[in-house]
């Protein structure tokens, strides 16, 4: 069904199918505030349903599930298909890193008896949405000794939020007549700690306060905070949107809501695949996909050979090249939903509608199609014949008007193997902001969508 209302087709049993389903992604998202839980709650949902690691097989045949992580930042899911691996795969890839502010590694300082830690804020954000309302603290902190020590503070309600201050409204002339770019500089997004003194050495000193706070509750010196990797984030979980509660409100949702519904499509699918079937979610999109965890490693590469290596017995350079070639991808990445209350910056006949269904975007990219991956009208036709034939909502959208801005996918990384790529996701209001805006509907026909396109010939 193309470009038409889901909740319309929908009887009372289908919408409390739609509302349920949401139940589950809502935990997820409230559980996978960074790429580290994500990976940990997308490992229990897989490990709850059968899933083996792939490491613990030295074997591989048709029906076998497997999964694999790579330094704890990505997770892809396998069912192998009754085709061998060179034929191809049919694989959903999202990311699960989100805009956020990071710790700095020489963080901890004190001013005005005041304890702050000093940032550096990642991905494109709008620095003055995240100041003045309450924000967690989750990390890892690695000792010398390789000791890992995990850090989670403000999620809990019995826990204390933390936050970044602002000017009053009373002393705020001058602020008032900058930018919105530059009414908050990076530098002052801060995070507040603590201000209650302690004694050391004939001296007060908040700093010490909140370094026997980390002490006490982790075991770490302020050394450790040099391999350290703590992240901040808007506190709280993701909740019910609109008096109908036809929506999702919650932080990390580009791209969380296409990592969970592909990652539940894979592990729902009821059929043995013909072509072994893929959930790859992957880290660093926001900064360009780049490093050891972004898109642009071979990490998929390797997984891929060595699951023909494991169903075939063995793996040639060119067996390994040809598998990522003959694989067909949904490149599962959010759209920028039609704001009613912003139209100008978008087209509208060529714009993704709340309740629609899920989006495919022929191309993303920047004003003249910069950086975009521009999928095939031969690969996009299979697709819409594949979701008319299983009565799946979609539209279709651009990224704003041509000379408005833009944005990238990882679509073209794996474009680059000769595959064919396109983009599909879930349209939202918000992106990039601390509450993310979805739809229930998009959500639970982006996950159909995916499941058709799985079973792909």
């Amino acid at each position: 069904m193309y470009n038409k209302n889901a909740w319309k087709k929908y009887t009372d049993e289908d919408k409390k199918i739609v509302m349920d389903f949401s139940e589950g992604y809502k935990a997820f998202l409230s559980e996978a505030k960074t790429e580290r839980l994500a990976v940990r709650e997308a490992v229990k949902i897989l490990e709850a349903k059968g899933f083996k690691a792939l490491k613990d097989v030295k074997t591989l045949k048709a029906g076998d599930k497997v999964y694999v992580t790579n330094k704890n930042k990505n997770v892809a899911a396998f069912i192998v298909g009754t085709r061998p691996v060179v034929d191809g795969l049919r694989v959903l890839g999202a990311h699960i890193d989100s805009p956020r502010i990071d710790v700095k590694q020489n963080p901890l300082y004190e001013s005005t008896e005041q304890a702050y830690f000093d940032t550096h804020y990642y991905g494109g954000i709008k620095k003055y949405q995240y100041v003045t309302i309450p924000l967690a603290l989750h990390g890892v902190i690695i000792k010398k000794d390789g000791t890992s020590v995990e850090v989670h503070v403000g999620e809990n309600p019995l826990d204390p939020v933390l936050g970044i201050t602002d000017l009053l409204i009373h002393l705020s002339a001058n602020q008032m007549s900058k930018t919105a770019a530059s009414v908050i500089e990076g530098e002052k997004l801060d995070l507040s700690l603590g201000s209650i003194p302690t004694e050391k050495d004939g001296k007060d000193s908040v700093k010490e306060t909140i370094l026997a706070f980390f002490k006490e509750t982790y075991g770490v010196e302020e050394e450790d905070f040099l391999s350290a990797e703590l992240e901040i984030v808007p506190a709280g979980p993701a909740r019910d949107y609109g008096l109908d509660r036809s929506m999702v409100a919650g932080y990390g949702q580009d791209d969380r809501v296409c990592a969970y519904t592909s990652l539940m499509a894979v592990v729902d699918l009821d059929k043995q695949p013909e072509f072994t079937s893929c959930a790859i979610l992957v880290d660093k999109e926001e900064v360009g996909s780049i490093g050891a965890t972004g898109a642009q490693s071979n990490f998929f590469e390797n997984v891929v050979a060595e699951l023909v290596e494991k169903t075939a017995g063995k793996c040639s350079f060119l067996d390994a090249r040809k598998a990522m070639e003959n694989t067909k991808m949904l490149s599962s990445d959010v759209s920028a939903g039609f704001d009613p209350l912003y139209p100008e910056v978008n087209e509208a006949k060529n714009s993704s509608y709340f309740s629609h269904g899920i989006t495919f975007n022929k191309y993303t990219g920047a004003r003249g199609k910069s950086g975009c991956n521009d999928a095939n009208p031969e690969f996009f036709a299979e697709i819409r014949n594949a979701m008319d034939e299983n009565n799946i909502n979609f539209q279709t959208a651009e990224l704003g008007r041509v000379d408005q801005g833009g944005g990238g996918t990882i679509a073209y990384i794996l474009g680059n193997y000769n595959m064919n790529v396109i983009d599909a996701g879930v349209p939202v209001f918000s992106m990039h902001s601390p509450m993310e805006i979805t739809s229930k509907a998009d959500i639970y026909e982006a996950y159909r969508a995916y499941k058709v396109f799985l079973m792909l010939k």
